[in-house]
């Protein structure tokens, strides 16, 4: 070999190596635990029996939509090389575009067609005071909600503090998924700053609104039931909704509703430009300010602030295009998406809460108290598309352990009333029952995530929302992981689920940890019932 060779092969290989480090160190940076440290565990038994103070607020969360495009091919996606031209309002000499999160991506925002809100209800017995926000957003990573509680005022009081999603399928991409291609995120950082700014305002909104209240409880069984669907096997479904009612113990006004129900925010669908909360919009200002038909007030709102979270979402839940909705009042049925069918759902989810409520059925409770706890959890990721986001950055988020996010799961009970937190899109049958081990899914194993997990909560009122504190994706149970052929049911394709999942091991682990949240030993229990 000559000398010119071996110079080559030297410097070659240097430069290799220094490629690999940087890298390296690139990917390490963005693995990075943006929380060093940091770890929940809190456990507050409830105290006796007092009134509880209750407060609540709205503060808006929609992004200014300045720059707009051409679709000029109308396939609701930006593709230049095809066409497609934008207006440059702002001035940057470049697309200033708000990126929808949800569906596909390269899906710039057009317009707004309702505000997007962070929705805080504060509760306060004496000894805890808890704060729970709901963002109209398709999730929230844990990394940015502890960000938020650590920003919080220390005089607020806050004991905890709970950030909630909808998952609406048409605000901003909050997670990095949805931006103008495969591997470029669609977050907008001072987008991201201002909702963790509105998160902070919103809870010191609520506490300064703190009023003496009772609460009155109730949920609708299966009047929603016509308008959701499931679009994965087992077909497992709960159309229950669950209502929470705060009422001003002095002057019998309304401080605010909270709702819960099992259904994805998307039934705009995917042919949409326009920044929506979708239904909850439309639920939230029935219960608000009723429901009107042909310019009149045909149901009487309930007042105060409404607050709308979904529950179990995996498997999924949504209205498909398939699934009719009808008119509340013509009776006219609606079956495409469009925003008559989005406002239809809405209000028909409205009218079912306030029935309810109304119902002699109905729980009163004039004196209670909180008990809470919330726990910290490792979960390993996975999945391989997932750990190369994390890695190139796609993700902001960090790792707490080798390929491990630090997650997070709560529960709290309040007189009838529990609440289980947990950061997910849940499969209906972890928390209802009704897991299968079908043939040919990638693990030959009985049901593990077992007993339904609703069957430990407390009191007759269940709530368990969901995107809590995090997003994680779907929690698919494990003998129904299905990625390989042949699949499962005699399906021709993969099922949807596991490609937005961190693995197959989470649906056992963060079984098993809810159960433990809520005072039950998983292996003490099955030993028992051998």
């Amino acid at each position: 070999m000559t000398g010119f060779m071996k110079k080559y092969l030297i410097i070659t290989s240097v430069l290799l190596l220094a490629i690999m480090i940087l890298v390296t160190a690139f990917a390490l940076y963005n693995l990075r635990d943006r929380h060093k440290g940091y770890w929940v565990e809190l456990d507050i038994q409830a105290p006796p029996p007092a009134r509880i103070h209750a407060g609540f607020s709205a503060v808006t969360i929609t992004p200014e939509i300045i720059d707009t495009w051409t679709d000029t091919n109308g396939n609701f996606r930006y593709n230049p090389e095809e066409g497609d031209t934008y207006r440059d309002i702002t001035g940057t000499g470049m697309f200033d575009a708000v990126w929808m999160a949800g569906f596909q991506n390269r899906k710039p925002a057009q317009g707004v067609h309702d505000d997007l809100w962070a929705r805080a209800m504060v509760l306060d017995d004496g000894t805890t005071r808890l704060a729970w926000v709901v963002l109209d957003a398709i999730g929230f990573f844990a990394d940015d909600i502890v960000e938020a509680r650590k920003r919080l005022p220390a005089n607020l009081g806050v004991d905890y503090a709970i950030v909630s999603s909808t998952h609406t399928h048409s605000a901003p991409d909050l997670l990095g998924l949805w931006g103008p291609g495969q591997f470029t995120s669609g977050v907008n950082p001072e987008y991201k700053e201002m909702v963790i700014n509105q998160i902070i305002l919103s809870v010191e909104q609520a506490v300064t609104a703190l009023r003496p209240a009772r609460f009155r409880f109730a949920t609708d069984p299966a009047g929603a039931a016509s308008m959701l669907g499931d679009t994965r096997k087992p077909i497992v479904m709960n159309p229950i909704i669950n209502i929470m009612q705060a009422i001003d113990s002095e002057t019998d006004s309304t401080l605010g509703t909270l709702v819960t129900w099992d259904n994805h925010p998307e039934t705009i669908w995917n042919n949409n430009l326009l920044i929506t909360s979708d239904y909850p919009h439309f639920l939230r200002k029935g219960i608000e300010k009723g429901i009107r038909h042909n310019g009149n007030l045909s149901i009487k709102g309930l007042g105060g602030t409404a607050i709308f979270a979904i529950g179990n979402i995996g498997g999924l839940m949504t209205t498909h295009p398939d699934i009719p909705v009808e008119c509340l009042f013509t009776g006219e049925v609606f079956e495409e998406p469009t925003f008559d069918k989005v406002k239809a759902q809405g209000y028909n989810l409205a009218y079912l809460a306030i029935q309810a409520l109304q119902d002699e059925r109905a729980v009163e409770m004039e004196t209670g108290s909180i008990s809470l706890r919330a726990q910290s959890l490792k979960l390993p990721l996975d999945n391989k598309l997932f750990r190369l986001g994390a890695a190139i950055g796609l993700f902001d988020r960090g790792m707490s352990g080798w390929m491990q996010f630090r997650s997070e799961i709560a529960y709290w009970t309040m007189g009838p009333a529990s609440f289980l937190h947990h950061p997910s899109e849940l499969y209906p049958e972890i928390a209802y029952g009704g897991i299968e081990a079908p043939e040919k899914s990638d693990f030959d194993i009985p049901p593990i995530e077992v007993p339904p997990l609703q069957e430990f909560m407390h009191g007759d009122f269940r709530f368990m929302p969901g995107l809590s504190n995090d997003m994680i994706g779907y929690v698919v149970p494990k003998s129904q992981w299905d990625t390989k052929p042949p699949y499962t049911y005699s399906s021709d394709s993969r099922p949807y689920g596991e490609i937005n999942s961190l693995g197959p091991e989470t649906g056992p682990i963060l079984h098993s940890a809810l159960l433990e949240l809520m005072g039950y030993d998983k292996h003490s229990f099955l030993d028992t019932n051998d």
